[in-house]
């Protein structure tokens, strides 16, 4: 991804108020609308349903082979499962309990 498509995104998501977006090429190429804390929408099911197929087609047609990416997303940022999570104050290991820097040095 460029630059510019990831600033594009932000912008997207920012009027989406939270959500997914996929950015290819300068378009936008599928979003989810979540408005929730970026984590839940209003619509109703079946049209979250859709937004979420849109989303993982354009990824798959980016070469993602993970058959539900965002959830993988999702447990990857979930500190209480085990091993190495990522959070908003940083990477944790959560066994040992502490930070830990994600530069080897």
């Amino acid at each position: 991804a460029s630059w510019e498509d990831m600033a594009l995104a932000v912008r997207r998501l920012k009027e989406l108020q939270g959500g997914v977006a996929v950015v290819v090429e300068g378009r936008v190429a599928a979003e989810l609308r979540l408005e929730v804390a970026g984590l839940m929408s209003y619509a109703p099911p079946s049209e979250v349903a859709r937004g979420l197929e849109s989303v993982e087609e354009a990824l798959r047609r980016l070469g993602c082979r993970l058959a539900r990416p965002l959830q993988a997303l999702s447990f990857t940022a979930l500190p209480v499962i085990p091993k190495l999570k990522l959070t908003d104050k940083g990477l944790v290991d959560v066994e040992r309990g502490c930070f830990v820097d994600p530069v080897l040095r």
